[in-house]
């Protein structure tokens, strides 16, 4: 890489929300864009030639051409996203912006989720974009301002044991200090109502499913 980039986004195979990405691409928010695989072909599409592309190919179907490619074998044992993520930890992106990785397979979109999370503890700074929503994972102790949205849903679970210490804030349910763990629907479908909200948790960690920004 020609320069330190530190906000990516990483494009891959599923569900590709091209709107919002343009939009963050518009405002400068992308200091480099990776392309998983499959999530090549979204971006020829939209005339965008990402500054990385790293897969097997067996979902693309040819390997694209050019210097700035890395191929990895199709018989391995972690996922495209996965080897991308690795390389983004190893080369000091702080933060990405992950689209392609919900939609289409259940079983895929629970793996990246899970996946995910495991990065987003190792210090990387997650949001994955759905169709028309996206899915923070916040990691305590820390606080995520949801987006200005005068209505939505959000829906807020743990991805670990016992998540503890979480607090919504500005949301039709308020919810202060409380426990969530993985085997409740605590946390299921709380709703925007106009104002300023967040989510903020002390220990553990969170996934946050909140509607896009209206922009």
């Amino acid at each position: 890489m020609e320069h330190d980039p530190k906000t990516c986004a990483l494009v891959a195979a599923s569900d590709f929300n091209a709107p919002d990405f343009e939009i963050r691409e518009a405002n400068g928010q992308f200091d480099f864009i990776i392309a998983v695989d499959g999530g090549f072909a979204h971006l020829h599409e939209l005339g965008v030639v990402p500054d990385l592309t790293i897969g097997d190919f067996d979902s693309l179907g040819y390997v694209p051409e050019g210097e700035d490619v890395i191929v990895h074998p199709v018989h391995k044992d972690k996922s495209d996203l996965e080897l991308v993520l690795d390389y983004a930890l190893e080369h000091g992106l702080e933060s990405a912006v992950v689209y392609g990785a919900l939609g289409g397979r259940l079983d895929h979109s629970v793996a990246n989720l899970q996946m995910c999370a495991r990065f987003a503890e190792a210090g990387l700074d997650l949001l994955l974009v759905g169709d028309d929503m996206a899915v923070k994972i916040l990691v305590g102790p820390g606080e995520y301002g949801l987006p200005d949205c005068d209505r939505g849903t959000v829906s807020v679970f743990s991805a670990v044991d016992e998540s503890h210490g979480v607090t919504e804030r500005g949301l039709e349910y308020p919810l202060e200090n409380a426990t969530l763990t993985n085997r409740t629907t605590l946390g299921l479908s709380n709703e925007l109502i106009g104002e300023p909200a967040s989510v903020s948790i002390e220990q553990g960690t969170l996934f946050i499913f909140h509607p896009l920004d209206n922009g």
